[in-house]
């Protein structure tokens, strides 16, 4: 069953063309990565997915629920959640308090002034933010200020953030840019356990190891329109993905 279900979707830009009569279909429970050359339209694609643009033409349904013309927080709330290519973390604050933080952001819809009020009295979030740190390998750095990890790590974190959302829908947004292969390999084991908990997830990925390590189905992306679709197998030997995004070479 399509948890996510793309129709006709068309955005221009002026007199540019990002996105022409798109359709997609996310099986739930599923590994969807979407791929393709720069300025294809994959991260427009992705903003229309969370509510930061809306399609001039077409739909985006969510559980059978119309995503279009609905705020960001609310769609958050829904239960789809986006991680950037840039983690998106308080620096300034531990990794405890930055895991507890979205708990109550999802609940509120937006923070409230009394937020640290209400963290030091919500035992049961303290909880699930230490287990959750826990499943992504941070438990001992639970008090550590966030602005001295790694990249790796802070991408840990941020999923974590994530994670203590609840979401039915995750979607990454190149989620290993810029990092080592060793902290690489370390997100690609840590995607593949979180998909042990059935979050349906769609990624956008330039590295292909990334992506074969990872996607059960992948959509390609060229100049707006979706050129192939299917399984990893079937999009490694087609011609017109191996023309479009690697300019005739194999993939």
């Amino acid at each position: 069953m399509a948890i996510l279900q793309v129709t006709d979707v068309n955005k221009n830009f002026g007199g540019l063309r990002a996105l022409h009569e798109v359709n997609l279909d996310v099986e739930e429970g599923a590994v969807h990565a979407i791929i393709g050359p720069n300025g294809a339209g994959k991260s427009t694609l992705l903003n229309c997915f969370v509510g930061l643009l809306t399609p001039d033409t077409g739909s985006v349904m969510f559980n059978n629920t119309s995503l279009l013309g609905i705020k960001p927080h609310e769609i958050n709330q829904a239960g789809v959640v986006r991680v950037f290519q840039t983690p998106q973390i308080f620096e300034d604050l531990t990794l405890l308090e930055n895991v507890m933080i979205p708990a109550f952001a999802k609940s509120d819809g937006a923070f409230r002034i009394n937020a640290w009020q209400r963290m030091r009295q919500r035992t049961e979030i303290r909880d699930e933010a230490e287990h959750i740190l826990e499943d992504v390998g941070l438990i001992d750095q639970r008090d550590v200020i966030c602005s001295s990890l790694s990249r790796g790590d802070k991408r840990r974190l941020e999923l974590g953030m994530c994670l203590i959302q609840h979401p039915k829908l995750l979607l990454l947004d190149e989620p290993t840019a810029g990092m080592s292969r060793a902290d690489t390999n370390s997100t690609i084991d840590l995607l593949k356990k979180i998909g042990e908990r059935g979050i349906t997830k769609i990624v956008i990925e330039h590295d292909m190891h990334v992506v074969f390590s990872l996607a059960t189905r992948i959509s390609v992306l060229a100049q707006g329109t979706i050129i192939a679709e299917g399984k990893p197998d079937d999009i490694k030997g087609n011609p017109k993905v191996q023309e479009a995004y690697l300019g005739g070479a194999e993939i």
